[in-house]
C-alpha cells in the first residue's frame, strides 16, 4: 500500500514531489569566509542520493557578527557561486537519480547570543537573560541597540537577493532556537521599539520578512522555521503562562499575521538546542527525561497550532527519535492531519539515504538508523564540523577523538 509520505503536494504554486523534509542541520564545514567547502558538498550530495521532496538548506548568516561559529556558512558578494554551485549540484544529482529537482529552501539567520564569530567574542544579545547566562554571568554581552536593530532587515534583504542568485526555491527568515529574532520574542522588559508588547517583540521579524520578500519578489518563496514555545520558566522564555504551562495564545497571533502575510508553509519546532536539547530533539542517552515524554510535547505542540490553522501547511519535527519505526510515525502524523511534511534532522546525517532505502525496501535498516547519541550536537559546541560518528565514522570520529574526547 503506498505511502502518504509518497504523495505530491504543493507550496506557493510549486510541486513537491514527496512529504519528506530533511531538516537544516549545520555541518560547521564552510570555509573562514562562508563559503561551501568539501565536507558541506559532500553532506548534501548524499541528502539528494535520499529523494526527499524538500532539502531545508542549514542556517546561513546576513553578516559575519551574526554567525554561530567561525565555519558557519554566510552568503555574500564573495561567497555566492559556491552556493550557486552547490544548489545546481544537487538538482542535477537528484534529477539524474531519481527523476525530480527538490525544492530547496535556505536558512537565513543571525545568531544574536549565539554568534560567535572570528574576532568577536561579545555576543549580540536582545536582553539579559539570568537563565540563559547562568554560568556565563562574566562573559562580555553586547545589548543590541535599537539603531543597530533597525538596520538588520537591509541585511536580510541583501542576503535574499544573492539567495535568489544562487538558485534557492525558498527563503526562510528563522526565528527558532534562541536566536535572535526567537529571543526577542520574549524581550518583555526590553525598553524601546523591539520590547515589551508583542508588536514590539516580533516588529523585527516582520520587518525582515517583509524585506525579504520585497526583495526576491516572485523569484523565490518566503517561509519561516518557528519555535512555538521556548519552554523556560514564566519570564526567560516565550510561550509559557504564569503557571509554567505551555500556553500557545501569542504564537498562534504570531501565526495569524504570518498567514495574512502570504506564509503558506511555517517548520514547527520548540526548545533550545543550547540548553534544553531535550525539548527539542529527544533523546536516549543521559536524557534529564524520558524521551517519551518529549515526543508527546512535541506532538501535543504541533497538533494544537495545525488544528488552529488549517490553512497553513505545516512540517513537523523529532521524528528521528523513533529510529527505524520513524517512517511509519511519521507516515501516520500526516495521514492524520498533524503535519503536511515529515522534517527529519539527525537521521540525514546518520543516514541519508533513509527514504530511498524506505521506499524500495518497505523498511529502514535498524544498523543505520539515528542512535540518538548526540554526539553530533557535542561535536558542534567542540567548535569543529558536524555529523554522524556513529554511522559515519570514517569522516567524523577522528574530529570527535580530537575536539571532544580530549578536551
Amino acid at each position: 500500500m503506498k505511502s502518504i509520505l509518497d504523495t505530491s503536494s504543493e507550496i506557493y504554486g510549486r510541486k513537491i514531489k514527496n512529504r519528506i523534509l530533511f531538516q537544516p542541520m549545520e555541518g560547521c564545514d564552510g570555509t573562514v569566509d562562508g563559503a561551501i567547502d568539501k565536507l558541506t558538498e559532500r553532506r548534501y550530495l548524499r541528502f539528494a542520493e535520499g529523494a526527499p521532496g524538500i532539502i531545508w538548506f542549514e542556517a546561513t548568516a546576513v553578516c559575519n557578527e551574526g554567525r554561530a561559529n567561525p565555519r558557519q556558512l554566510y552568503i555574500n558578494d564573495n561567497t555566492v557561486e559556491s552556493f550557486k554551485s552547490l544548489v545546481k549540484a544537487i538538482k542535477s544529482k537528484s534529477s539524474e537519480l531519481h527523476g525530480f529537482e527538490p525544492i530547496i529552501i535556505v536558512q537565513l539567520t543571525h545568531s544574536g547570543r549565539y554568534s560567535k564569530p572570528n574576532g568577536n567574542p561579545e555576543p549580540i544579545v536582545a536582553y539579559r537573560n539570568s537563565l540563559w547566562e547562568k554560568g556565563r554571568e562574566n562573559q562580555p554581552f553586547i545589548v543590541a541597540t535599537d539603531e543597530y536593530l533597525s538596520a538588520v532587515p537591509e541585511m536580510y534583504s541583501k542576503a535574499a537577493k544573492l539567495a535568489v542568485e544562487a538558485g534557492f526555491d525558498g527563503i526562510d527568515v528563522k526565528c527558532c532556537h534562541g536566536y535572535l529574532f526567537n529571543e526577542l520574542l520574549s524581550a518583555y522588559n526590553r525598553k524601546g521599539i523591539y520590547g515589551g508588547s508583542l508588536e514590539n517583540r516580533t516588529r523585527l521579524y516582520f520587518e525582515c520578512i517583509d524585506a525579504v520578500k520585497n526583495s526576491v519578489g516572485d523569484k523565490a518563496f518566503v517561509t519561516t522555521r518557528l519555535n512555538a514555545c521556548d519552554c523556560f520558566p514564566y519570564g526567560y522564555g516565550f510561550g509559557v503562562n504564569e503557571c509554567g504551562e505551555i500556553d500557545l495564545t501569542e504564537t498562534k497571533l504570531i501565526i495569524k499575521k504570518l498567514g495574512k502575510k502570504g506564509i503558506e508553509l511555517i517548520n514547527l519546532t520548540i526548545g533550545n538546542p543550547y540548553l534544553i536539547p531535550h525539548i527539542n530533539r529527544p533523546y536516549s542517552v543521559k536524557s534529564p527525561e524520558d524521551g517519551r515524554i518529549g515526543m508527546k510535547r512535541v506532538y501535543n505542540v504541533t497538533k494544537e497550532i495545525t488544528d488552529a490553522f488549517p490553512e497553513i501547511k505545516f512540517a513537523v519535527s523529532a521524528l528521528s527519535f523513533e529510529g527505524e519505526n520513524a517512517i511509519k510515525y511519521a507516515d501516520e502524523l500526516i495521514s492524520s492531519g498533524i503535519s503536511d511534511f515529515a522534517g527529519f534532522g539527525r537521521m540525514t546525517f546518520a543516514y541519508p539515504s533513509f527514504y530511498k532505502e524506505f521506499t524500495e525496501k518497505g523498511l529502514l535498516d535498524k544498523n543505520k538508523v539515528c542512535i540518538k547519541c548526540s554526539k553530533c550536537s557535542e561535536l558542534m559546541r567542540a567548535g569543529t564540523v558536524s555529523g554522524c560518528v556513529i554511522r559515519d565514522s570514517e569522516t567524523y570520529l577522528p574530529y570527535y577523538n580530537k575536539y571532544v574526547l580530549k578536551k
